[in-house]
């Protein structure tokens, strides 16, 4: 028997049939803002005609950001031709649903790529950024040029790090041959620096979407490894996603990251995939395994659909997560299978790209939505509003209830997980 619904109630009814008689489940009233959007990003472009000529505002996705007390980075992989700048930077200090102009980071000098020209010591194409504790920006340039289209490889991929006291580069690292693959594309990092004592005493674990692994880079010792695992493999069943009424194809491994500081754990996903998996950091950190050993690879929940961000609230170690068909983002504790639907837009949370979880701003949540399924189809509409940046408050913590989107409604769905699962993965 096949049931079928349509319209916004539809995704209400999945939800609901998608509640599980498991765990504990509340609701809690919750803000959704929109900080920023466009209908298509714009750049304050240089007086430069290459840049002019070049510039096609409908190829330009953003899939990650970072934010300060001030700028918020943003970052735009060169995935099709016309994209000016990799990497820019907005003023925080906006009202609420601005729309400003893209300024390139550090400086347009390092984005030449922008008009044509692929020297590798500017930057090619930065998926992900992170801020360490010693307010440095870690920049991860995969060196892949039109990667939706030919996959162009222009350069070695590398890490650099910014001062951004100066926005000055004080540090680059070039990877090893033997930690790459011919098609490697790094597309996310986490900062692993628990035990830090000074500023270069960090870990760095990065995925490797489409060659599938995970890199380690260990500061002080300059030196870097990599991990291989079937659970970082893309899972064919799950290469078709379904937003709202749009589908599209990608088979892409893993790329979804974020850590864990208290329970030294890092959680990852594949983007075709609807499990999440986690493994320790220490191992991790121990350097490469013995040949014929395998990564202890743990399966730590199913989701209702496949996502891609992922994030911990690392003052009560849940998770973080936002399922496409949901267009919705929920929380969830593994160890008491607490489950909290924190909000719920099909309009906002179309594809969201990153999520991050600030300390510095008060445990708020963070999320760039990207449309990312319409450019990758080629069927953005400019009129429509299509990337934003959002933030998810806890209403007790105004002192003004705001006049903007949230829910209120007593019969919203409590769970889009429909399995969790606690055991070492399957060899």
């Amino acid at each position: 028997m096949s049931i079928t619904w349509e319209g916004s109630d539809a995704q209400l009814k999945l939800l609901i049939l998608l509640i599980g008689s498991f765990g504990i489940v509340e609701i809690n009233s919750e803000i959704l803002e929109t900080i920023a959007q466009w209908p298509l990003l714009d750049y304050a472009l240089p007086y430069d005609r290459e840049f002019l000529n070049k510039f096609r505002p409908e190829n330009v996705v953003p899939t990650g950001f970072e934010i300060t007390e001030h700028r918020i980075f943003i970052a735009t992989p060169r995935l099709r031709a016309g994209v000016p700048a990799t990497l820019s930077v907005i003023p925080r200090d906006l009202p609420l649903g601005s729309s400003p102009q893209l300024e390139a980071y550090p400086s347009w000098d390092w984005h030449r790529a922008g008009k044509g020209d692929l020297n590798c010591s500017g930057l090619i194409s930065v998926y992900r950024i992170r801020i360490d504790k010693c307010n440095r920006l870690w920049v991860l340039d995969s060196g892949i040029n039109t990667s939706i289209d030919d996959f162009q490889v222009a350069c070695q991929p590398k890490l650099l790090v910014f001062d951004l006291q100066t926005d000055q580069l004080i540090r680059q690292v070039i990877f090893p041959r033997e930690v790459l693959r011919p098609d490697t594309l790094l597309t996310n990092l986490v900062i692993d620096d628990t035990a830090a004592r000074t500023c270069d005493d960090v870990f760095v674990y990065m995925t490797d979407t489409v060659g599938p692994g995970l890199v380690v880079f260990d500061g002080t010792a300059d030196r870097s490894w990599r991990f291989v695992h079937a659970s970082m493999l893309p899972d064919p069943n799950y290469s078709t996603y379904r937003i709202g009424s749009d589908t599209f194809e990608l088979f892409d491994g893993i790329v979804g990251l974020t850590f864990s500081s208290k329970e030294n754990l890092v959680y990852f996903q594949p983007l075709a995939t609807d499990r999440i998996f986690s493994v320790s950091s220490l191992v991790l950190k121990a350097g490469p395994l013995p040949f014929g050993q395998q990564l202890p690879v743990t399966v730590v929940g199913r989701k209702s659909s496949q996502g891609l961000a992922l994030a911990v609230n690392q003052r009560d170690n849940s998770l973080i997560f936002s399922p496409f068909t949901e267009t919705a983002v929920a929380s969830w504790n593994p160890k008491i299978n607490k489950q909290r639907v924190l909000a719920f837009s099909p309009e906002k949370l179309q594809f969201v790209a990153e999520l991050m979880w600030f300390e510095r701003d008060n445990g708020n949540i963070w999320i760039l939505s990207s449309r990312f399924q319409k450019y990758y189809n080629q069927n953005i509409d400019p009129r429509d509003i299509n990337p934003r940046i959002l933030r998810i408050r806890s209403k007790s913590s105004l002192l003004v209830p705001p006049s903007i989107y949230h829910y209120d409604n007593p019969n919203f769905p409590l769970n889009i997980y429909n399995n969790t699962l606690t055991h070492s993965f399957l060899k």
